[in-house]
């Protein structure tokens, strides 16, 4: 068994059996692998900021890693971007990066670069195999490491002699540690803050998605009068009738300052407290109000679903409230706006529904529509670096291949990784993109806005995505995905609908 062998079945071995990859020479051996291995699916990606960005929505549905492989340090910075927002995502997350063979590193080749400087800033968890049996035992390793709390990214680089040399073996992962509980004197103060009277936010993390934890959640708020509140980059989010309600913090700073300064007290879960994304000369960057007391009750590396069943026994939680189905709507009709479009969304959104939101601008009512819609997850971007729509899209799809999935996109934003299209038409993915083209980076016109900055024609010019103007119907149709143009909210929802019921990759853009 030579190496690559070795590092793809100590993967499966260890549950990790979905690779998003853009290989190339130095990872060939690894490609030629795959022959021998079924049990490892290869989902082959145009750009390798699709790959890591369909990791990370892999992750955060399939609650296990999913592996990269990325061709040596052009590859990986192509793939970082992404990598970023996994990072900030919290999901576990396993690099395979290729190298040059070690004896072939000391000649000053066009691809030869510093493959682990590139890697360390977003890794956990970094290691070079020396040899070919080494890969599995460091391959189990890295398995083990994304997997600690509260999911991680590791980065194993596989020089091309250790892949193609004999000698490789299959390692078992290490057991996984627990996340640990907090102390239990934290479970005992929260409680006795939820129980004071004072206006109470709870701020749940991406430990609490959903299930049992979000229930106890609920429950809390229920018996305490507290609010059940998100960051504005969350994870993953169950949401509609059945559920608890959550509020998600809002992006801008005013609003989100605004939202916050009716609570005396903010307890944390798993969550970092309230800042704003960007530091502005005449603005706060903590988006608290003075004197607000901020109490963790468990870090991201601690065991915040656990924490809250204790908060429960500790505070005799009632009956939960739940969201109630929305009753049938009347459907809007007419001309185009946002508010139509997404009540539109809100009426049609299927059961059980997958939503990738990265819609900037012109979905922030989105959320607003759809509370009283049936139960779905929503997944949104944790880190700020755009293009993460459509891949996250992908991945989402690929771990839960009978759900549908819903993306939705701005166009700027959808430019940067528009090649995950080809990847869900390749996979026959049920996913219905909605590309929301208003021909601008408008959410940087607000901030010029934001700024008091009196913008004129030349900066603006470089805001402005219209000259020319980007056809989405005809780059989707050349992508493999069937797309339409829509003119009236009545079209739209004739083409949502139809999106949904297809069970195939289709795109709706919808012209501001």
């Amino acid at each position: 068994m030579n190496g690559a062998e070795s590092l793809v079945r100590t993967l499966v071995a260890g549950g990790v059996d979905t690779c998003f990859m853009n290989p190339g020479t130095s990872e060939i051996h690894v490609v030629s692998a795959l022959d021998r291995i079924p049990e490892m699916r290869g989902v082959p990606c145009l750009f390798e900021g699709v790959a890591s960005g369909a990791a990370d929505g892999y992750a955060r549905m399939a609650g296990k890693p999913a592996s990269t492989l990325l061709h040596l340090g052009p590859g990986l910075s192509n793939a970082l971007a992404n990598l970023h927002n996994a990072c900030r995502a919290h999901v576990p997350l396993i690099n395979i990066v290729g190298d040059h063979a070690t004896f072939h590193c000391q000649y000053e080749t066009p691809l030869a670069s510093d493959v682990e400087g590139l890697a360390r800033p977003l890794s956990a968890w970094l290691r070079t195999s020396a040899s070919a049996a080494e890969v599995g035992p460091d391959c189990a390793e890295a398995i083990a490491n994304a997997r600690k709390a509260p999911g991680r990214i590791a980065t194993l680089i596989v020089p091309a002699n250790t892949a193609w040399a004999e000698g490789g073996a299959v390692a078992a992962s290490p057991e996984v540690p627990a996340a640990p509980l907090p102390f239990i004197g934290k479970v005992q103060q929260a409680a006795q803050l939820l129980r004071n009277g004072r206006r109470t936010a709870l701020i749940l993390g991406a430990s609490i998605p959903g299930g049992a934890p979000l229930t106890a959640a609920g429950q809390i708020a229920k018996a305490t009068g507290a609010k059940l509140l998100v960051p504005f980059a969350f994870t993953r989010l169950e949401r509609g009738a059945g559920r608890p309600s959550v509020e998600r913090i809002a992006y801008l700073t005013e609003q989100a300052i605004a939202q916050l300064a009716q609570f005396e007290q903010i307890v944390l879960v798993g969550a970092p407290p309230p800042v704003s994304f960007f530091g502005h000369p005449e603005k706060p960057s903590i988006l608290t109000a003075n004197g607000t007391e901020v109490f963790t009750l468990a870090t991201p590396e601690e065991n915040g679903a656990a924490a809250l069943r204790l908060v429960v026994e500790e505070v005799g939680v009632g009956a939960l409230q739940k969201i109630q189905l929305r009753q049938q709507v009347m459907m809007p009709s007419g001309e185009i706006t946002l508010d139509r479009i997404a009540a539109s969304v809100g009426a049609l959104l299927p059961e059980n529904a997958i939503v990738v939101d990265e819609s900037i601008t012109s979905g922030r009512g989105m959320m607003a529509a759809t509370a009283g819609a049936p139960p779905h997850d929503w997944l949104v971007n944790t880190g700020g670096s755009i293009g993460i729509g459509l891949p996250l899209a992908v991945g989402a799809a690929i771990a839960c291949p009978e759900r549908p999935v819903l993306c939705l996109e701005a166009d700027g934003s959808g430019m940067y990784t528009l090649q995950a299209l080809w990847t869900a038409a390749r996979e026959g993915l049920k996913i219905t993109t909605v590309i929301f083209a208003n021909r601008a980076y408008a959410i940087l016109k607000g901030e010029l806005a934001n700024h008091g900055i009196n913008a004129g024609p030349k900066a603006l010019e470089l805001l402005d995505l219209n000259r020319p103007e980007i056809d989405w119907v005809a780059l989707a149709n050349g992508l493999g995905v069937p797309a339409t143009r829509v003119a009236t909210t009545d079209e739209f929802a004739s083409a949502l609908r139809r999106g949904f019921e297809s069970g195939e990759p289709n795109l709706i853009e919808v012209p501001l």
